[in-house]
């Protein structure tokens, strides 16, 4: 029987994951990253706009805010847990609640999440993240295939039916919240890598 406390995890990773820290790191720099580039609050805007290190410390946050929610719940619940910590701390970045329930694309804190119950998964998605960037030059593109190619790696390195359903939910999430850039990618319209 599921009791309240069941429920602290995925509440505190959904706020956890609420926090954005692109903005905040914007903000420290005057910036009000919401305006600027694509007005997205992740890392590659961050780092287009203010600058590749605060990109880079914007991404780490935004990982570990995914990543050390779903330990502690990998510890105590096992992989239900797990899986539901997990999808909060994304849709929390997704659509945060510090945001009028808008926010990132939640692909560094989807990384984050698999990157504390399957690594081998998560390096699967890189390697075709990074191959999808050099062939194409766009950053978006790079995360749609590697959403794609995490819940299959899943499949194969930890294929627990929660887990399953937290990839291919949060595969839907980030297809979701990517539909401008598809959009963008479909008219050739899309900021590559470098461009501002």
């Amino acid at each position: 029987m599921e009791t309240p406390s069941f429920w602290i995890l995925p509440v505190a990773a959904y706020l956890l994951g609420s926090v954005p820290f692109g903005l905040v790191i914007g903000r420290f720099k005057g910036v009000d990253i919401r305006r600027h580039g694509s007005g997205n609050i992740g890392a590659t805007n961050v780092a287009r706009v203010v600058g590749k290190g605060y990109g880079l410390l914007t991404l780490l946050l935004d990982f570990l805010k995914g990543m050390v929610p779903v330990i502690v719940a990998s510890r105590t619940g096992g992989a239900e847990m797990a899986a539901m910590t997990g999808s909060a701390a994304v849709l929390g970045h997704c659509f945060s609640v510090c945001l009028r329930f808008r926010g990132g694309k939640g692909v560094a804190t989807a990384a984050g999440v698999f990157a504390a119950v399957s690594l081998p998964s998560l390096c699967v998605a890189l390697a075709v993240f990074a191959g999808a960037v050099w062939a194409t030059g766009y950053v978006s593109a790079g995360s749609l295939a590697a959403s794609i190619a995490l819940p299959v790696a899943l499949y194969f390195f930890q294929p627990d039916p929660w887990l399953l359903g937290m990839g291919g939910l949060l595969a839907a999430v980030v297809w979701f919240k990517h539909r401008d850039n598809i959009r963008r990618l479909l008219r050739g319209e899309e900021k590559g890598i470098g461009n501002k």
